[in-house]
């Protein structure tokens, strides 16, 4: 006699399937509302984002635009336009920017002769830590070229140390102003070895490495026989 066919697989396939598709009617029906609040609030955010972004970069353009015309009012002495333009821009979002109109601010101050406010200008952008590393440590060197006199030497030494190191992109003004300051504090022998590692570093400067053989020879360190090429 024929078996009766076993259902009990296709019984059990089709409660499942049933099951399944309850369940997503019930979900789509308690939680249809949000998710579709949730994309619109998602779209929504993107789109913003991407019109920020936009809008960022046109008013960047624009900001690189008018440092350009503040260089041309400059160079013609027209230095009253130039500060008023550049106060402005030294409050940029723009990194880049920002950091521009404040070492041009400071150039515009020594050119007056206002030490004063060229330091500060200095000491605003090296105190930044919303700026990248390098425009800090430019700045840094810079502050303390101007205040070195003002300074006590063991400030200056404690001051430069992270870029007073053979390899740092400022180890020569760095490091000589670190052997200075040593010197004024009566350790020659070290001043002396800090200006023969200047000396021999080739990427400095050739001016730097040969005044810095000249000032080794006098403290003792004789690094003459490096050879310096002269500065085109």
């Amino acid at each position: 006699m024929a078996q009766p066919p076993d259902i009990t697989e296709t019984f059990v396939r089709e409660v499942d399937e049933n099951l399944r598709r309850d369940r997503l009617r019930d979900f789509a029906k308690d939680y249809g509302g949000w998710l579709i609040a949730a994309v619109v609030l998602f779209l929504a955010a993107s789109g913003g984002f991407i019109y920020w972004q936009q809008y960022k970069q046109q008013r960047a353009e624009k900001q690189v635009e008018q440092l350009s015309e503040v260089f041309k009012d400059v160079g013609a002495g027209d230095t009253a336009s130039a500060i008023k333009q550049l106060d402005e821009l030294s409050q940029s979002g723009s990194k880049g920017v920002r950091a521009t109109a404040l070492f041009t601010r400071a150039a515009v101050a020594m050119q007056q002769n206002d030490v004063k406010l060229a330091t500060a200008k200095y000491r605003e952008i090296a105190g930044d830590t919303g700026l990248p590393q390098p425009y800090r440590d430019a700045a840094l060197i810079r502050q303390t070229a101007l205040e070195f006199d003002q300074l006590q030497p063991q400030e200056i030494v404690a001051r430069l140390q992270p870029l007073a190191k053979p390899g740092n992109p400022w180890f020569g003004s760095a490091g000589e102003m670190t052997a200075m300051a040593l010197i004024k504090q009566g350790k020659k022998a070290e001043a002396g070895q800090l200006f023969a590692a200047i000396a021999r570093d080739t990427n400095v400067p050739p001016s730097l490495r040969a005044r810095s053989v000249q000032i080794a020879g006098t403290l003792g360190f004789d690094a003459s026989s490096v050879v310096v090429a002269p500065a085109q």
